[in-house]
């Protein structure tokens, strides 16, 4: 557990903090706690039309500025966003809701809640990453499963092979040429659609053998 917490805190004081807020004691106050953390800052008001880049975290005020903007959205921003609100309304909600910010922090601004914001919100981002990292994993597994099975069908039509035989035989070619079945049945469907294209009807080769 303490090493867990150390390589927390190491973690930062190494990282770069934006704050994109306006003058005044809130802010003051959020400053001086992130100094305390250890954080590497820059100030940045007034508000910016796209986000700062080069940041590790960005603290930001929830504004008019952000309607219909795409570009402060943490979908569209590698780094953790965390949301700075002056108070609750439908319309600040909305807004923030838009953002879909990592973390929020409503003034009046406490440095007691500074710190376990910044963790949440960047164990938050993190989390995200890795879940979207194994949903495009997944996706990607499924475009190829559905190539292989593609190439699969053509090559059983036009090379008179059950369709077993014919995913050996892209199997045994993947092997000889050191890639992926996955890229032998782009090769195979590309192949096919170049000769349609061609109007050189089915593609034939000179037999099923490897």
């Amino acid at each position: 557990m303490m090493s867990s917490l150390r390589r927390l805190y190491d973690d930062l004081r190494s990282i770069c903090v934006a704050v994109v807020y306006p003058p005044g004691e809130d802010r003051d106050i959020l400053l001086d706690q992130l100094k305390r953390i250890g954080c590497r800052l820059k100030v940045i008001w007034p508000f910016p039309a796209a986000p700062p880049t080069g940041c590790d975290v960005i603290f930001f005020q929830v504004s008019q500025e952000l309607q219909d903007s795409t570009s402060w959205c943490a979908s569209a921003v590698e780094a953790t966003l965390i949301a700075l609100s002056d108070y609750e309304s439908p319309t600040t909600l909305k807004l923030l809701l838009d953002t879909s910010a990592h973390g929020v922090l409503t003034r009046p601004f406490r440095s007691s809640g500074v710190l376990s914001t910044l963790v949440l919100a960047r164990s938050s981002r993190g989390y995200q990453e890795r879940l979207q990292s194994k949903v495009s994993k997944l996706e990607e597994t499924i475009k190829s499963r559905r190539q292989i099975e593609k190439a699969v069908r053509m090559l059983a039509e036009t090379q008179s092979l059950t369709e077993a035989k014919a995913y050996e035989h892209m199997r045994t070619r993947a092997t000889t040429l050191r890639v992926t079945v996955a890229e032998v049945a782009l090769m195979v469907v590309e192949a096919h659609e170049a000769m349609e294209k061609l109007g050189l009807g089915r593609l034939r080769e000179g037999g099923s053998g490897s």
